[in-house]
């Protein structure tokens, strides 16, 4: 074969382009569930976008050996002292990983076991996070611009947010003192 291909997706212009990419957002509404404060939630305008993601889904999802690449843009925001977060979730095949790599703002990478042990990590443009199987996931903005970050996982994985919409992580980040800080909930 002497075919020279023209890549079938781009990143230009801090947007992703080409055939199957998928795009969605996600707004206070449809994110009740996360959010530790109740009432400061119910002062806000529901349709305030908290985060957007763009996929590119090359394969069917289920499919063994296939892998996904998506961005994820995260507003900056707080819902009373809770940074804006993405919803979180454990890999449907539990014993799949991820890859994040942050593009831009500054946030955290909270992390729990299946223990409940909750940690993170800090992000900020070209840091790297490896997400172990068996790990819970989801990503704040600590900052005052968009966090934007990569990532690549199997597309076999799945995602299981019920697990994370029923019982949280057992740590909520808050703003404390103008810091990130991880809290009991």
């Amino acid at each position: 074969m002497n075919k020279i291909l023209e890549p079938e997706i781009t990143f230009i212009n801090e947007q992703l382009k080409g055939k199957n990419i998928d795009k969605i957002d996600r707004r206070l509404k449809d994110l009740k569930d996360i959010f530790f404060d109740k009432d400061a939630l119910s002062n806000m305008d529901n349709d305030t976008i908290v985060y957007e993601v763009e996929s590119y889904l090359p394969v069917k999802q289920n499919t063994e050996g296939g892998l996904f690449y998506g961005i994820t843009y995260i507003h900056p925001g707080v819902v009373g002292n809770e940074y804006f977060m993405t919803k979180g979730h454990f890999h449907k095949i539990k014993n799949r990983g991820e890859f994040y790599s942050t593009l831009q703002g500054e946030g955290m990478l909270i992390l729990m076991d299946e223990e409940r042990n909750t940690w993170a990590e800090k992000m900020f443009p070209g840091s790297m996070h490896y997400i172990q199987a068996n790990i819970a996931h989801r990503t704040a903005n600590t900052g005052d611009t968009i966090l934007s970050f990569s990532a690549f996982w199997p597309s076999d994985a799945g995602h299981d947010y019920a697990t994370i919409s029923e019982h949280g992580f057992s740590k909520i980040l808050i703003k404390k003192d103008n810091k990130p800080v991880l809290a009991d909930r």
